[in-house]
């Protein structure tokens, strides 16, 4: 089945680079592009894309606004926003606008093609460095509250999930809840990117969600990860 991508850039350099990217997958086929965020509901008018990629910062309507108006009329428009930016209110503002996927551009080409995978088949995506940066500001926040609040002596002890979870399944997760790129988590475990995607599928089916985002977050609620 195949995937159809519209790409919103003002860069037609970044947009060809991207689009030569997305096509090396054969399932991927981008059918639209656009210099502004004006042009997204045209687009979606006439293409009708599975999967939007937006830039967050372009001429006469930014990404986010482009998004917000996008989602308003068409509620279920996958809409992935692209930035340089790591910055978590940027992240937060993207998600606010019905954005389901935050890529940085920094990020490797077998990065963006899983990315859009997850984001066409019905999850969500945040680039690592972005949940990074997420856990950053939730780590100051639970060390403000133990500073204030005397109740709490000590971290809760870590509990991991090896009801659910197999120890090497544990690592990897952790290393997600890190903020690691598939890549990083290979290099990490001395193990194959391909091996790091399987046991990542798999930890999202054991734990029952959709997407990595989901996972790190059921793990931190569940104190299975060290943050």
């Amino acid at each position: 089945m195949t995937t159809t991508i519209a790409i919103i850039d003002d860069h037609q350099l970044f947009r060809e680079g991207f689009k030569r990217i997305l096509e090396i997958e054969k399932s991927f086929q981008v059918i639209a592009e656009g210099v502004d965020g004006i042009e997204v509901a045209t687009i979606e008018k006439e293409y009708k894309p599975d999967v939007f990629i937006i830039d967050i910062s372009m001429p006469l309507m930014n990404g986010l606004e482009a998004t917000r108006r996008l989602i308003e009329n068409n509620p279920n428009t996958k809409v992935m926003i692209l930035s340089i930016s790591e910055d978590e209110h940027y992240v937060t503002e993207a998600l606010q606008s019905g954005a389901i996927g935050y890529l940085l551009k920094e990020m490797s080409a077998s990065e963006l093609i899983d990315a859009v995978h997850l984001v066409a088949d019905g999850g969500s995506y945040l680039h690592p460095k972005v949940i990074n940066n997420i856990l950053n500001e939730y780590r100051k926040l639970a060390e403000k509250h133990l500073r204030e609040d005397e109740a709490f002596e000590q971290s809760p002890k870590l509990c991991r999930p090896l009801h659910l979870l197999t120890n090497r399944e544990c690592e990897v997760l952790q290393l997600l809840t890190d903020g690691k790129s598939n890549s990083q988590i290979g290099e990490a475990l001395f193990i194959s990117e391909k091996t790091v995607r399987n046991h990542v599928s798999r930890i999202l089916q054991k734990v029952k969600v959709n997407d990595r985002t989901e996972a790190v977050i059921r793990a931190i609620k569940n104190n299975w990860v060290k943050i």
